[in-house]
């Protein structure tokens, strides 16, 4: 993986993976990495959860209680700029909460990329699936929905409560 040639200043992550502008980024492995980020969280917050591994559309990850007999399930959604415009896409409902995961790892969407990479410490956002959905913009054939239509986003900042109540 590493060149034998110096790189600039600029890091080598962002030049790498963000070759041209308007060009969709391959962000497979981040999407994997922000579910289990989650699923790392939820254990560090005390909730049992377990990742869905394959084909169940709707949700990512369980989380349950086995004294309550209790279980509700998650689907993450995670953005891979730290420049991305505040919203997610989002066409499935059929989960209790989505998790979204501002990953931030780098500008992607500026016209040019200076000394500072734009990494920051990732966000993660709790919201119950039925905020979210009265969210979402109506008309926008993505789904997408903007954290700023979402009445005092910030307070689901780290929100585990909701789902451990």
């Amino acid at each position: 993986m590493r060149s034998s040639e110096p790189k600039d200043i600029v890091s080598i992550d962002v030049v790498d993976r963000v070759e041209a502008r308007g060009r969709r980024l391959d962000s497979g492995l981040e999407s994997e990495g922000a579910e289990f980020l989650v699923l790392g969280l939820l254990l560090v917050e005390r909730i049992q959860a377990t990742k869905a591994y394959a084909r169940f559309p709707g949700y990512d990850l369980l989380a349950f209680d086995p004294d309550r007999k209790t279980v509700c399930r998650i689907q993450v959604k995670s953005r891979w700029g730290t420049d991305y415009d505040k919203s997610f896409p989002i066409k499935n409902f059929d989960s209790d909460f989505v998790v979204h995961v501002a990953l931030n790892r780098g500008f992607r969407y500026r016209k040019r990329v200076s000394a500072d990479s734009g990494k920051r410490p990732p966000l993660v956002y709790v919201f119950p699936v039925d905020i979210v959905r009265e969210a979402q913009h109506p008309t926008n054939k993505w789904g997408k929905v903007s954290l700023r239509a979402i009445p005092e986003y910030e307070s689901y900042l780290d929100n585990w409560d909701q789902i451990r109540e």
